[in-house]
C-alpha cells in the first residue's frame, strides 16, 4: 500500500522482512543510477537495528561497483572507541563493511580528545561534494540521527555537532538491545545535523516496530516542528518512507 504525506511517499509493507527488502532494492536502484550517471556516489547510512534488513539487502544487490562509493555514517557516541561493541563504527563493520568494500568509509572519531577538531575534519569531508543517498531511520522520540527534540534545528548552520541525548533517546538504545541498562548509555554524541541529512539528493527511510508507531504518526500527520524532528522529512523532494504493519498501525486506527 502506498500513501503520500505532503511530499513524502510512504510504502506500507505487511512485515519487516518485506519492508527491509523493498527499502534495500530502492536504495540499490538509486545507487546504480547515480553510478551510471556520475561515475561515483557518496552515501550516508544509519547505524541501528532498524536498518539491519535494509543494509543486508543493499549489500547483496548486484551491479553496484562499491569501489566508486564513499560511505559516511550519521553519528557516534562521545567517548566510545571503534572497538566498543556498541559503537556505530562497530555496527557498520559488522552489518555493512564486512559485506561490501567501498572506496572509503569515513568514520566519526567521537573518542577524540579534541571534538572541535573532529567536527571540523568531518565537516570538511562531508562538504567536499553533494550527498547522493541517505539510508536512515526514525527514533522512538522522532529523532533523525541524534537530533532529539531538545537539540534539533531545521536551520542548523553546522554539518555535525556535539549533542546531549535526551532520556527517551537513551532508553531506546536499551530497548534496541545495544546497552544493558539506561546508565550504560553515553550521554553525548556527535551527530550530523538535520540540514546535513536533508541535503541528500535521495532519502530512503526504514522504520519498523510498534515502539516507533507514535513517532511515525507524528511524523506523517503532526505539525512540521522540532518537537518531532522527523516531520521535516515531509518537505524533502525525493524521499521514500518504508513502514510495516506494526510501525504503521496507529494510522490505521
Amino acid at each position: 500500500m502506498k500513501k503520500t504525506f505532503d511530499q513524502l511517499e510512504t510504502i506500507i509493507h505487511p512485515n519487516r522482512a518485506e519492508m527491509g527488502a523493498s527499502a534495500g532494492h530502492a536504495a540499490a536502484k538509486i545507487l546504480r543510477d547515480t553510478l551510471f550517471q556520475k561515475g561515483s556516489a557518496r552515501i550516508i547510512v544509519a547505524s541501528a537495528p532498524s536498518q539491519d534488513e535494509t543494509l543486508a539487502q543493499l549489500a547483496q544487490e548486484p551491479r553496484i561497483d562499491w569501489s566508486k562509493v564513499t560511505v559516511f555514517h550519521m553519528d557516534e557516541y562521545v567517548g566510545l572507541s571503534v572497538s566498543h561493541p556498541a559503537s556505530f563504527r562497530a555496527y557498520q563493520k559488522e552489518h555493512f563493511l564486512s559485506k561490501v568494500t567501498p572506496k572509503v568509509f569515513h568514520g566519526i572519531q567521537a573518542e577524540s580528545a579534541n571534538l572541535e577538531q573532529e567536527v571540523a575534519r568531518y565537516t570538511a569531508l562531508m562538504t567536499e561534494s553533494p550527498i547522493d543517498l541517505v539510508c536512515m531511520g526514525i527514533g522512538e522520540n522522532g529523532h533523525i540521527a541524534f537530533n532529539d527534540p531538545p537539540v534539533a534545528d531545521f536551520n542548523d548552520p553546522q554539518t555535525i555537532k556535539v549533542v546531549e541525548l535526551d532520556e527517551a533517546c537513551r532508553q531506546q538504545q536499551v530497548n534496541d538491545g545495544c546497552f544493558p541498562d539506561f546508565d550504560s548509555v553515553p550521554t553525548h554524541a556527535l551527530s550530523l545535523t538535520c540540514p546535513a541529512l536533508m541535503s541528500g539528493k535521495h532519502l530512503i527511510i526504514t522504520v519498523p516496530g510498534k515502539l516507533k508507531a507514535n513517532a511515525v504518526k507524528e511524523t506523517l500527520t503532526g505539525p512540521i516542528t522540532t518537537t518531532c524532528p522527523a516531520s521535516i522529512l515531509r518537505t524533502h523532494p525525493d524521499a521514500e518512507l518504508h513502514l510495516e504493519a506494526d510501525s504503521y498501525h496507529l494510522l490505521d486506527a
